[in-house]
């Protein structure tokens, strides 16, 4: 049963969230984060929840505001200090169909190419079709910032990172023989895309209600990085760290949300990179009880709350473990409550709110 949602008289205090997560004041309850709410989660509870009408943006300026204004009322009604939200640079990418359960019968979304990139000789890169920063519509962003009620920060950043927009420019299958027999090849892409997103942060960074960047780039797997940390140091965390640097110069945080097993590259990102939270956890690699006891007393711990329990468990289990969580993890650290990963599709709505409702009551 809920009994904090919709919250009523929202109070977000993006600052207070801020200084939470850089260690700047404790406090026995932890806030609420989030990295990305799938639109399937969203519907229901914009419409029977919030009780609003349900608009999907088609492109137009109307659909897209009305979009946005949901979009804004849901992290508001909540509970949440921040609305994070990302879009992306256009990159030419193969991508294959493939059956999506969690959306219906017979229901389809798109994967990436793994086996087919767009750039596999230089030929294919000096006819890539590269965008352009000064083509790119910020007036998604733009609205966000310019709406928000009061005491709300934004968190943003570029939709992809580094390391994801190279392996689906070259395919994953691509890359990794390129960086046997082509490396060349593959520092000239990297560095076409680090240049583009570099680009695109001056521009967000621009916005006066940005109050972190929460960049994504997932770099692992269940054992390990997907390529060797001595491919990712050399091509891929040099402009990891060229956006901290850029995010660090405006007085905000760079927290990265990066999913698998990158016990092998950590210490590049805390002390070389200087990210200031991670985001994505599983049990099965790390629970983040434990990455906490490794790394909570050098950077903010996000989330951690497992997707498989998320989608499996009963609502009540739901909450049992977040209020395990918000005990063991969030009592006078630098830790925040949310998602091990994210709120796809296939995640029971009820055990969403439960988590979140959970937290309001604790």
């Amino acid at each position: 049963m809920l009994s904090n949602l919709p919250v009523q008289n929202p109070k977000p205090d993006a600052k207070r969230f801020i200084d939470i997560l850089m260690g700047k004041i404790k406090v026995s309850k932890p806030p609420l984060v989030e990295y990305l709410v799938d639109d399937v989660i969203l519907k229901p509870i914009i419409k029977d929840l919030l009780g609003r009408d349900w608009v999907v943006d088609v492109g137009d300026q109307n659909s897209r505001e009305a979009y946005l204004d949901n979009y804004i009322e849901f992290w508001y009604r909540m509970g949440y200090d921040f609305v994070r939200y990302e879009r992306g640079l256009p990159f030419l990418e193969k991508t294959v169909l493939g059956l999506d359960v969690s959306l219906g019968v017979n229901k389809q979304r798109t994967w990436a190419d793994q086996h087919h990139g767009n750039i596999t000789t230089w030929k294919d890169f000096e006819s890539f079709p590269w965008p352009k920063i000064e083509d790119y519509d910020f007036s998604h962003f733009e609205y966000i910032n310019n709406h928000l009620p009061d005491g709300m920060g934004f968190m943003t950043c570029h939709a992809g990172g580094i390391f994801e927009h190279l392996s689906m420019i070259m395919s994953i299958e691509g890359l990794s023989l390129a960086l046997c027999e082509n490396p060349a090849l593959v520092k000239a892409v990297v560095d076409e895309i680090g240049e583009l997103i570099m680009l695109f942060y001056e521009q967000l960074l621009g916005l006066d209600k940005v109050i972190a960047i929460f960049q994504g780039d997932d770099m692992g797997f269940r054992t390990g990085t997907l390529i060797s940390p001595a491919h990712l140091r050399e091509y891929c965390l040099p402009w990891l760290k060229r956006l901290a640097e850029i995010t660090h110069k405006h007085n905000i945080p760079f927290f990265l949300h990066s999913c698998g097993n990158l016990r092998n590259i950590m210490e590049d990102l805390i002390v070389d990179i200087k990210i200031d939270g991670k985001h994505s956890f599983e049990d099965a690699i790390i629970p983040v009880e434990e990455f906490q006891s490794l790394y909570g007393d050098r950077i903010a711990i996000l989330g951690g709350m497992d997707v498989n329990i998320l989608t499996t468990s009963s609502p009540e289990q739901v909450r049992k473990k977040t209020r395990w969580l918000m005990e063991n993890c969030g009592v006078e650290r630098r830790y925040a409550i949310g998602s091990g990963n994210s709120i796809p599709s296939y995640i029971p709505v009820p055990n969403y709110l439960a988590m979140i409702d959970e937290t309001l009551r604790y």
